[in-house]
């Protein structure tokens, strides 16, 4: 190598697409947060039993209410009512899930984010 070491054609700075990645990277961001908010903001409701129990959970996957049809309520068979409570709650949050991976996928093209 020649005195002085390896210069090319490098002029230094790129600052132009530096600021370009920076904005791309502030806008994905900006993004990003919205659509956590709107998730955030959705509602999933869920039943099982043909309707004898019904759960609904919020976007930030805090349940809001669990609702009971007291017919569903047999002394004699507390097990059958547990299945459909945890029935009811799964399929919320799978719903919840679904709904996150579906926007995540739409915000990277489709392509696997790493979170």
């Amino acid at each position: 190598m020649a005195k002085g070491g390896y210069r090319g054609n490098y002029r230094g700075g790129g600052g132009g697409s530096q600021m370009n990645f920076i904005k791309k990277t502030q806008k994905l961001q900006q993004e990003f947060l919205q659509m956590q908010k709107d998730l955030e903001s959705r509602k999933y409701e869920a039943t099982a039993g043909g309707g004898a129990v019904k759960a609904t959970m919020l976007g930030s996957r805090e349940f809001e209410s669990i609702e009971i049809d007291p017919e569903a309520v047999d002394p004699d068979d507390i097990e059958m009512l547990q299945d459909m409570i945890l029935a009811a709650v799964n399929e919320a949050l799978r719903q919840s899930d679904e709904a996150t991976n579906e926007a995540m996928s739409k915000m990277s093209g489709g392509a696997n984010m790493p979170f």
